[in-house]
């Protein structure tokens, strides 16, 4: 019967592992879908991004109450599930609080009663954002984009907390040998007396119950992630790694266009004569991005990465004017369409069917892209460094460059520009003229 119990738990690790590493697969070969972009330079400003971005919460910190409140959840629940070693082992091998004898009763009383404060913190800061977003009608949390399922998806994952925090607090009070040691038992000596009327075969009974429901919980959590806004829990580390390291505000520039101006303005250049590599002109395919496809990985990596947590949206000039761009709408609406996009891949053997839709229109719309100022507030706001700009700018590329789609007061300061060196519409013979009516 107890190997019957080891071998049982062996196979819900092992599917529960195996479905979670089937997920980052799908998840890894979705964001390779991408362009290539190069993010290999400056690696010691890479790392130190990723230790004070992702590690060390530095941009969350800006809104101090929430910031703080979200510390609490992040170093708690990563610190708290330290004791998983331990229930693996134990589950493989039958044994027993098997750190217990290897640390010491001493230190380990003071780790999982660290533990057990920290679970403490995560429950009662959980019950503070779910107020936050359910009671308190914060703006950032009742946007048009945050209803259904992201609504539902951020409420989902409180309540996981809750509850594994709750099970890991019941599994230590249900435990009479720990806690008749009164070490490292702060906050469940508080709930065992709920539990002294139980019979010693029902005491463990809920014990093993608490310990097996927290496993499978956590294992549960692992494999929501790949559904979920939370999945930021894993991706803020590299996203913050490869993240642009450009001054805010510099733009890319297509290679094959600047070579185009460059040979315009080069009287002695030859526009038939082949290049030195004697290759065709490396003309891309398309200009901008009208797909996920034609936006590069790093981008696409920014999307699954968004925390949906609406700092953009809430700096966003252009939203607060009541226009009808929201920066969380752009990532959430580009990660959907690569779900979809990926889904097809899934269901036609590997390989993409064309389903007659695209990021652009069918997703996001040539309203909200136009909206937007460049002004960098949505990049500067983000605790995870994604840039929703860039994707703005690119598929407003497309629509220049590729449909001629641009509004027409840009139109006309273009055409303006082409034809008298400048934005206004007076031949460049006039250009001065404004100095002698000064």
């Amino acid at each position: 019967m107890e190997y019957l119990s080891n071998i049982s738990f062996a196979i819900v690790l092992i599917v529960g592992i195996s479905f979670f590493v089937m997920n980052v697969r799908k998840l890894i070969r979705n964001i390779k879908l991408g362009k290539d972009v190069d993010r290999s330079d400056n690696k010691a400003a890479r790392w130190k991004n990723m230790a004070r971005i992702a590690l060390g919460q530095s941009k969350m910190v800006s809104r101090p109450i929430a910031g703080f409140l979200h510390i609490i959840v992040y170093v708690g629940f990563i610190i708290i599930n330290i004791e998983v070693l331990e229930i693996i082992i134990d589950g493989l091998f039958g044994t027993h609080r098997v750190f217990q004898p290897l640390l010491g009763e001493a230190f380990y009383g003071f780790l999982i009663g660290s533990f057990e404060i920290l679970a403490l913190l995560v429950f009662v800061s959980v019950i503070i954002f779910w107020l936050r977003r359910n009671i308190d009608n914060i703006k950032r949390f009742m946007s048009k984009e945050m209803k259904g399922w992201p609504k539902s998806d951020g409420n989902l994952i409180l309540y996981f907390e809750m509850v594994l925090m709750t099970l890991f607090i019941v599994m230590n009070a249900a435990d009479p040998v720990f806690q008749e040691a009164g070490v490292g038992n702060p906050v469940s000596q508080f709930v065992a007396p709920l539990f002294s009327e139980f019979t010693p075969e029902s005491l463990h009974l809920v014990e093993q119950i608490a310990w097996w429901l927290h496993i499978v919980g956590i294992l549960i959590f692992l494999n929501y992630l790949y559904y979920s806004k939370h999945l930021h829990i894993l991706l803020a580390f590299p996203n913050t790694f490869y993240a642009n390291l450009n001054p805010k505000g510099q733009f890319t520039n297509l290679e094959s266009v600047t070579n185009e101006v460059k040979m315009m303005m080069d009287p002695d250049a030859d526009p038939y004569a082949m290049p030195e590599d004697g290759k065709e002109d490396d003309v891309p395919e398309k200009f901008g991005a009208s797909d996920v496809t034609d936006l590069n990985w790093v981008q696409l990596l920014n999307a699954y990465t968004c925390t949906e947590c609406g700092r953009c949206t809430s700096a966003c000039p252009a939203n607060l004017t009541g226009k009808e761009l929201s920066p969380r709408a752009i990532m959430m609406k580009t990660r959907d369409r690569l779900e979809e996009v990926g889904k097809n891949i899934d269901g036609n053997n590997g390989e993409f069917k064309e389903d007659g839709k695209q990021l652009l229109n069918d997703y996001i719309t040539p309203e909200e892209l136009w909206a937007c100022t460049s002004c960098n507030a949505c990049v500067e706001e983000c605790p995870v460094n994604i840039d929703p700009l860039s994707i703005i700018m690119d598929m407003r590329r497309y629509l220049v460059m590729e449909q001629s789609a641009a509004p027409q007061e840009l139109n006309m300061m273009m055409t303006n520009i082409e034809n008298n060196g400048a934005p206004w519409q007076y031949s460049q013979q006039d250009r001065l003229n404004w100095k002698d009516e000064a």
